[in-house]
C-alpha cells in the first residue's frame, strides 16, 4: 500500500518540458547578458519554476531534492580539481614560476604572433595532456600573463587560449570527452579521431587565419618601450629567477602525459612550489599557505618601491577563494540540471525533436540542436555527450549513417561548446582561472564554434559523411 505523502509521477508534456529551458535561457540572456545581473539568482529563479512543474507531475520536495545533490555529487571532481587549480596559481605566484614564465616571454613574444602562437602552443599542449582544463590551468596562465604584459586584448587572449586548449580535448586520444563519444555512439577511438578531422581542421585553419588578421591588425601593439622595461624592472627586483622555479611546471605536465591523478599531483606541485618561495625568494612558510588559500599578494615581498598596477594584475592572483564564486555558479545551475533530468522535461524535448527529422542534413542539424539544448540546460560536458548520444544511435543506424557521424557530431556541438555557457563549470574554470569573463572571451574562441558551421555545411552537400551498407546496419542493429 502506498504511502499519502507518495504521488504517481506523470510524464511531462512537450510544453512543460520546454517552458522552463525558454524560461532558463531568456532570463539569462536579458537578465545576465543585457542587464549584467548575476547569474547565480537568475538560475536558481528557473529552478524554483521547473520546481513547481515537477511538484504537478507529483514529485515531491525530497525528489528534487535528491536530485540535486546527484548531480552536485556528480560535479563534484571538477569542483575539486578548480579547487585544486586555485591552490596551484597562488602558489605558482609565490615561487616565482609564472613570474619567470612572464618576465622572458614578454622579451622574446612577438604582438603580432601572439594570438596564433597562444592558439598553437595551447593545442599541443592540450593534445599531448588530453586535458584543456590542464592547459588553460599551466601555459594558459602563464600565456595571458605575457598577454597583459604586452598590452594584448585579454579577451582574444584569453579566446586564443581557450581555444588551442580544446583543439586536444577534443581529438586527443587521451581526452576523456574524445574516449566518451565513440564509446556512447558505437564507433571505434580511432576512426572517431579521423573522422572528426573533416570538421576540426577547417576549423583550425579557419581559427589561425583570423588570430594572425587580428594579431596584424593589432592597435595595442605600439605599447611603449618604456612601459616594458617598466615591467620586467619590478618584476626582476621583486623576485629572484632559477631554472629550478620551472619544475612545478613540468612536474604538472609531466603527471598529465603520463595520467597521474590531477589533484593529488597539483596539489604536490603546490607544496612543492612553497617550499621552492621559500628557498629562492625568502618568502615565509605562513604566506605561502596564504597564498594558496587567498592568493598571492605583492606585500607579502620586500620590495618597498611603488608597484604599477599593470604589476599588481598579473601577480596578485590565485588562492582557493578566488574561486569561491565559481563554486556557487556550478551549484546553482546543477539545481536546475538535476530537476529537469529527472522529471524527464528535457527528455520529452528531444523526443520531440527526433519526431520530425527524415534526412541527412536534418538528423545532423537536429543532434546539434540537441547537443547546444543539453549543454545550456546542464552544463556538463559529459551529459552534452551521453544523452543526446543515446537518443540519436539508433535513428542513425537506421537511416544508414555511420555511428561515426554521430560521434564526431556529439564532439563538434558539445565538448567544444560547454566552455562557452556561461553558467557551465567548464567556463567558469576558465574564466576565473585567465581573469576573463565568459562573454568576453567567447567571440574569440573561433575553433569552438566554427567547426558547427561545418558540421552543418558538410551535411547538406555530403561531405564527410560516412554511409552503412545493407550488411553493415544489420549487424548494427542486432547488436
Amino acid at each position: 500500500m502506498q504511502s499519502n505523502t507518495q504521488r504517481a509521477k506523470k510524464k511531462p508534456t512537450f510544453i512543460q518540458g520546454l517552458f522552463p529551458l525558454v524560461f532558463m535561457i531568456l532570463s539569462l540572456i536579458i537578465g545576465y547578458g543585457y542587464f549584467k545581473l548575476r547569474a547565480e539568482p537568475l538560475l536558481i529563479l528557473s529552478t524554483f519554476i521547473s520546481g513547481i512543474i515537477a511538484i504537478k507531475l507529483g514529485y515531491t520536495w525530497n525528489d528534487m531534492q535528491d536530485a540535486i545533490i546527484e548531480k552536485i555529487s556528480k560535479t563534484m571532481p571538477s569542483i575539486l580539481v578548480l579547487w585544486s587549480v586555485g591552490f596551484l596559481i597562488g602558489s605558482w605566484m609565490f615561487s616565482g614560476t609564472v613570474p619567470m614564465i612572464i618576465y622572458y616571454g614578454i622579451q622574446i613574444a612577438n604582438p603580432k604572433f601572439f594570438l596564433v602562437s597562444s592558439f598553437i602552443i595551447t593545442a599541443i599542449v592540450s593534445t599531448v595532456t588530453g586535458s584543456s582544463w590542464g592547459s588553460v590551468g599551466t601555459i594558459g596562465v602563464a600565456l595571458i600573463g605575457i598577454a597583459s604584459g604586452l598590452g594584448i586584448n585579454l579577451s582574444a587572449a584569453a579566446g586564443a587560449i581557450i581555444a588551442g586548449s580544446y583543439f586536444g580535448d577534443k581529438i586527443s586520444p587521451l581526452s576523456d570527452t574524445t574516449n566518451l563519444a565513440p564509446i556512447v555512439s558505437g564507433s571505434n577511438l580511432y576512426e572517431h579521431i579521423r573522422h572528426m578531422l573533416y570538421t576540426t581542421i577547417p576549423a583550425t585553419i579557419v581559427s589561425i587565419i583570423v588570430y594572425l588578421i587580428a594579431g596584424f591588425n593589432n592597435t595595442n601593439t605600439n605599447i611603449s618601450s618604456e612601459k616594458v622595461d617598466m615591467l620586467l624592472t619590478q618584476l626582476d627586483a621583486i623576485f629572484n629567477w632559477n631554472i629550478l622555479l620551472f619544475l612545478p611546471a613540468i612536474l604538472v605536465l609531466y603527471g598529465s602525459i603520463r595520467k597521474w591523478p590531477a589533484i593529488p599531483t597539483m596539489l604536490i606541485a603546490s607544496f612543492f612550489s612553497i617550499i621552492l618561495g621559500m628557498i629562492f625568494q625568502g618568502f615565509s612558510l605562513k604566506d605561502g599557505f596564504v597564498s594558496m588559500v587567498k592568493g598571492f599578494s605583492i606585500s607579502m615581498t620586500s620590495y618597498s618601491g611603488e608597484v604599477s598596477d599593470d604589476i599588481i594584475k598579473l601577480i596578485n592572483r590565485g588562492g582557493v577563494s578566488s574561486v569561491t564564486e565559481t563554486t556557487v555558479l556550478i551549484f546553482s545551475a546543477m539545481g536546475f540540471a538535476g530537476i529537469v533530468t529527472t522529471t524527464g522535461m528535457l527528455d520529452v524535448v528531444l523526443e520531440t525533436i527526433l519526431k520530425k527529422v527524415k534526412s541527412t542534413a536534418g538528423i545532423i542539424c537536429s543532434t546539434i540542436i540537441s547537443c547546444i539544448t543539453m549543454a545550456i540546460a546542464t552544463g556538463s560536458s559529459y551529459l552534452t555527450i551521453i544523452i543526446p548520444g543515446e537518443l540519436f544511435k539508433d535513428v542513425y543506424i537506421k537511416n544508414y549513417l555511420h555511428p561515426k557521424n554521430l560521434s564526431r557530431t556529439l564532439e563538434d556541438s558539445g565538448t567544444v561548446i560547454v566552455p562557452l555557457i556561461p553558467w557551465a563549470a567548464a567556463a567558469a574554470y576558465m574564466s576565473s582561472t585567465l581573469g576573463v569573463a565568459t562573454l568576453d572571451y567567447l567571440p574569440w574562441t573561433v575553433f569552438n564554434y566554427i567547426g558547427i558551421i561545418f558540421a552543418i555545411i558538410f551535411s547538406f552537400i555530403g561531405i564527410g559523411i560516412t554511409k552503412l551498407t545493407e550488411e553493415e546496419k544489420n549487424i548494427l542493429e542486432k547488436n
